[in-house]
């Protein structure tokens, strides 16, 4: 049954299904194969001799294609609509992702994860494009914390899972990204079973119009719009900062900890706490920034709690990481729902939201390339000065903030 043939009440209804599929492919496309890498990458370099660096390289090299994808998985989304876009880009994330598993060697794993790049990150993007589609801006804070908690909850059960349960059980690392690959498809075929947004969008207050633009408004004049407005810059540029301390952070943390003498299951732990309070503060996060009527003075506080907790990362590697981690932890998911709302509501967005997500992200995939060999490389000198650089880089985003108006 066609969904612009309910009544809106029905139509009203089934918008939290949508929302329910859109958090779900948030931990099971996204979160839990993104994180499942940072611990098994011990197992990964023993079995095909990788260095430190080369780990950070292989980590990093997942944002290198996504800088352009974003972008243009943003217009894609803009121009077919999100519904789309999610049915193709978690099918090829299942296929590219699984691949991963049956690298030989490191260039082939660099290969592998360069192509799972290419798809993988145009699927948040048009999560949240969902999200402004089907609710109301007095909602979409809320929507927008929901599926960011559902990323925050697959990435807490990728670090958490993957290497203490996953692997023993399914026969290695391989076999785990072969898992992971399986279940996107079986997400790709649940998008394709749902019913498009109604015409006209489907509620009065949706942020979004769903309706596609015109290709030449979608490919040039869309672009140009948002290249126009200084708040996506200076968003993108507070995102360059926090995006890429947080990529390196995160994907160091188990080597880190196991480096300097901590248990295997207790490092994973320790990256699982992260998301673990990250998933428990999501929605309160982004249902406050709603009432609250402000999401900038969200964004100054919640950046700066990320920024310290990495900067504590620097001084201690004993008891204190627990209290780094839950301070850095608490605020990432709530943080980014917050800032994807900010973006969507920047005045002169409208119906671009696409191109001005895939913008913002695309400054923070940037760094994410660079972070995280650039912040490797500097273990050698101390385990801990890594740190020090992704604080620094953080620090440096929060600027972007100072800078951004609301309107």
């Amino acid at each position: 049954m066609n969904t612009t043939l309910l009544l809106p009440r029905v139509q009203a209804a089934y918008r939290w299904y949508i929302l329910a599929l859109a958090a779900l492919t948030h931990t099971l496309v996204v979160g839990m194969p993104t994180m499942s890498l940072p611990v098994l990458f011990p197992t990964i370099a023993q079995d095909l001799k990788l260095s430190v660096v080369q780990i950070g390289v292989v980590w990093g090299m997942g944002s290198l294609t996504g800088i352009v994808m974003v972008l243009l998985g943003g217009m894609i989304g803009d121009r077919i609509g999100a519904k789309r876009t999610l049915v193709i880009m978690t099918l090829l994330t299942g296929l590219l992702g699984g691949a991963r598993g049956l690298a030989l060697n490191y260039p082939l794993l660099l290969v592998t994860v360069f192509l799972t790049g290419l798809v993988q990150p145009v699927v948040p993007i048009n999560v949240h494009k969902t999200c402004g589609n089907w609710f109301p801006g007095r909602q979409l804070g809320m929507a927008n914390g929901i599926v960011s908690m559902g990323m925050a909850l697959g990435f807490m059960l990728g670090s958490l899972l993957s290497a203490s349960v996953l692997a023993p059980w399914l026969g290695g690392w391989r076999n785990v990204l072969l898992f992971y690959g399986a279940i996107a498809l079986l997400v790709s075929a649940a998008w394709s079973v749902t019913q498009p947004l109604p015409t006209g969008g489907g509620d009065k207050g949706s942020t979004v119009m769903s309706a596609a633009p015109p290709m030449r408004l979608a490919l040039h004049e869309g672009i140009l719009q948002v290249l126009r407005l200084r708040n996506v810059w200076f968003l993108g540029f507070a995102m360059f900062g926090i995006g890429g301390a947080i990529q390196g952070a995160l994907g160091y943390l188990p080597l880190y900890l196991q480096g300097v003498g901590w248990p295997a299951a207790m490092a994973d732990s320790a990256l699982a706490t992260f998301h673990a309070v990250s998933m428990i503060f999501a929605i309160p996060i982004a249902i406050f920034s709603d009432r609250l009527g402000s999401r900038r003075s969200i964004l100054l506080v919640t950046s700066l709690m990320i920024t310290t907790g990495i900067g504590l990362l620097t001084v201690t590697a004993g008891p204190w990481v627990w209290p780094a981690v839950i301070l850095a932890g608490i605020s990432r998911d709530g943080f980014m729902a917050v800032l994807i709302t900010s973006i969507m509501e920047v005045k002169g967005v409208g119906a671009q939201s696409g191109v001005a997500i895939g913008l913002v992200m695309a400054c923070s995939m940037l760094a994410s390339v660079l972070a995280p060999p650039l912040g490797n490389s500097l273990a050698a000198s101390a385990p801990g000065l890594p740190y020090a650089l992704w604080a620094g880089m953080a620090l440096l985003g929060w600027f972007g903030f100072v800078l951004f108006r609301e309107q």
